[in-house]
């Protein structure tokens, strides 16, 4: 079988980068994109057999995104990706003509099998489970979880490491959103940068800061989710993403 091509729409670095890489490995070739406009213009420059779409972009949706490339004529079939879990949004994508949604944070083995089933390929054999999202707990969790990272990226150590310091790379401007957004009492605001982070914490096993993050979307009004928030997103910073970093580190 033919290296199939692949058009990744992704606005988030450290999202666009794992998924890159598990796609790559199942082996594909990968076009990346980050906006409806680019994301057009990528896909009239290449033939695709496979678009992988964000629910959420900067310029628009990913619905809307895929009403306009049939409109102009293309039938690539299309697979939609997205950190909410509504089942709402979920059935609303599907009616969209999307033949799958997929919830982030994601393994590779569950990215593989599903680009696998529309393409009609084999998918490569999976390392371990899937990365399970963790729910909000205390303050006593880890401020990595190295085997979930390890997990979603088939034990590729060297990628983790590449993607922890993208995410790190982004951390500190998804801080100062959030607490700016918390002080204009700005829900949307909130629940934007939150929407990506979440998933993005799942990616690189940031584990107390994913829950942490989780416990503010539920709370996002609350000034002692905001702090656990805040003090979670310092241990991640202060960590530097050392594996292993456990409750004390960085505190």
């Amino acid at each position: 079988m033919n290296t199939p091509r692949i058009l990744l729409v992704e606005d988030d670095p450290t999202t666009r980068a794992f998924m890159t890489a598990a796609l790559e490995s199942f082996p594909a070739r990968v076009d990346q994109a980050t906006t409806v406009a680019t994301a057009r213009t990528t896909a009239a420059a290449h033939p695709h057999a496979l678009w992988l779409f964000d629910a959420h972009l900067p310029d628009g949706d990913g619905a809307g995104l895929l009403a306009l490339l049939r409109r102009d004529g293309y039938t690539v079939p299309a697979i939609a990706h997205t950190a909410a879990r509504e089942p709402a949004l979920h059935r609303a994508l599907i009616q969209a003509g999307f033949q799958a949604v997929l919830t982030k944070p994601l393994g590779s083995a569950e990215l593989h099998a599903a680009v696998a089933a529309v393409l009609g390929a084999p998918a490569p054999s999976p390392c371990r489970p899937r990365v399970a999202e963790t729910a909000a707990r205390d303050l006593g969790q880890p401020v990595w979880d190295d085997e979930a990272a390890l997990s979603a990226l088939h034990g590729q150590q060297a990628h983790v490491d590449a993607l922890r310091g993208l995410f790190l790379d982004e951390l500190a401007g998804s801080r100062d959103a959030v607490r700016g957004a918390f002080d204009r009492g700005d829900a949307g605001g909130i629940e934007a940068a939150l929407h990506r982070l979440r998933a993005s914490c799942g990616f690189v096993g940031a584990c107390r800061l994913g829950s942490a993050t989780i416990d503010l979307q539920r709370r996002s009004a609350d000034p002692d989710a905001l702090a656990r928030f805040l003090d979670a997103t310092q241990a991640t910073l202060s960590s530097a993403g050392r594996p292993g970093s456990g409750p004390g580190d960085g505190d």
